[in-house]
């Protein structure tokens, strides 16, 4: 069937509250040399639209400045990071096997083509996304699902959360038998770190708010503390021995606090500044300790190869908190926001 010549997607205006999104009819995007168009069926929300939208990642140069995720952003801009959908049409270049499969799409746009490359791009920031029927992306990238037993908004909600996640869980080294720390453990990157560690065969202690603690718990932590109260007595309860991998989305003065918890050689992951992206560190623990501390933004190649042999195996079972409609985006987001859900909230284009 071929694809019709107009769509429905939601523009990003500029940067602002959800009233900058437009729900819009535009073109249908042609694949280039390498692409393939992919039809939406499934797109997951994350913290990064939001953050996207409203230009918080400053830069380099001015913390304060309006910026996408990696500088400034080209408007209209069509958001949406987390694809899952069917390969609609392909570049002439590319296998012709391709057209029809269930597919994911790896979000990430990567400083070279090797297996251990960088992100430094994002789809739904530095290149259209998923709010939209159609997308476009190299063939390379649209991991084939087809034999996955994940519904597609299941597999729409694992490209950033559960790739972020598999990156950190990499980068820390955490191994089985280990004791993993996991905190903002509610939300998608802290649920899918539960979910990973688990898997792992790690000893997962989460921290989460008292009110989710039971959905926490129910992906697979052993032991959820509560962010509201000093987290340091029950911690030592939790992991006597201390603390092998921190992972990490919360940071500020959680960072600061916690860090002597970590074991002699102990990793903290920091893939987030939900608390805050400033902080002061005792260095004195730092190398006393053998400790390292890591940053992590997102996966490589590699990582997110790992991700879908987890997915077509269902060892992982993402969990959906609400689906809108494309045209309810911006309510979406206001949902997304409130931060009153536990797992992932997915658009249906």
């Amino acid at each position: 069937m071929t694809p019709p010549t107009t769509m429905r997607a939601v523009h990003l205006t500029r940067h602002g509250g959800p009233e900058v999104l437009a729900h819009v009819d535009v073109p249908v995007p042609t694949p280039g040399p390498g692409e393939v168009l992919v039809e939406v069926t499934a797109v997951a929300l994350n913290n990064t639209d939001l953050w996207t939208r409203e230009g918080a990642y400053g830069r380099p140069d001015d913390p304060h400045a309006p910026s996408g995720w990696r500088g400034p952003i080209d408007f209209p801009r069509i958001q949406g990071a987390d694809v899952a959908g069917r390969v609609a049409a392909l570049a002439p270049d590319v296998d012709p096997a391709l057209l029809g499969r269930r597919v994911v799409v790896d979000p990430a746009l990567y400083d070279g083509e090797g297996p251990h490359a960088h992100p430094v791009g994002l789809m739904g920031s530095e290149r259209d996304g998923g709010y939209a029927q159609f997308v476009t992306t190299p063939a390379h990238r649209a991991h084939d699902a087809t034999a996955s037993p994940l519904t597609d908004d299941q597999l729409a909600t694992l490209p950033t959360a559960y790739g972020t996640a598999l990156g950190m869980i990499e980068r820390g080294g955490l191994r089985e038998g280990e004791t993993a720390l996991v905190t903002g453990a509610s939300g998608g990157v802290g649920l899918a770190l539960v979910q990973l560690a688990r898997a792992r065969g790690a000893h997962v202690v989460a921290v989460s708010s008292a009110p989710k603690a039971d959905a926490v718990r129910a992906a697979g932590a052993h032991t959820v503390l509560d962010r509201a109260l000093d987290l340091g007595p029950p911690l030592r309860v939790a992991a006597p021995r201390g603390i092998d991998v921190a992972l990490d989305v919360v940071a500020g003065d959680l960072l600061n606090d916690q860090l002597p918890h970590l074991r002699e050689g102990g990793r903290w992951v920091v893939a987030g500044a939900l608390g805050g992206y400033r902080t002061h560190l005792d260095i004195r623990r730092l190398y006393l300790h053998n400790l390292r501390l890591v940053g992590s933004t997102m996966h490589t190649p590699t990582h997110f190869a790992l991700l879908m042999d987890l997915a077509r195996q269902a060892a992982i079972q993402p969990v959906v908190a609400a689906t809108f409609p494309l045209a309810r985006a911006a309510e979406a987001q206001r949902e997304l926001a409130g931060r009153g859900h536990v797992g992932k909230i997915v658009l249906h284009p």
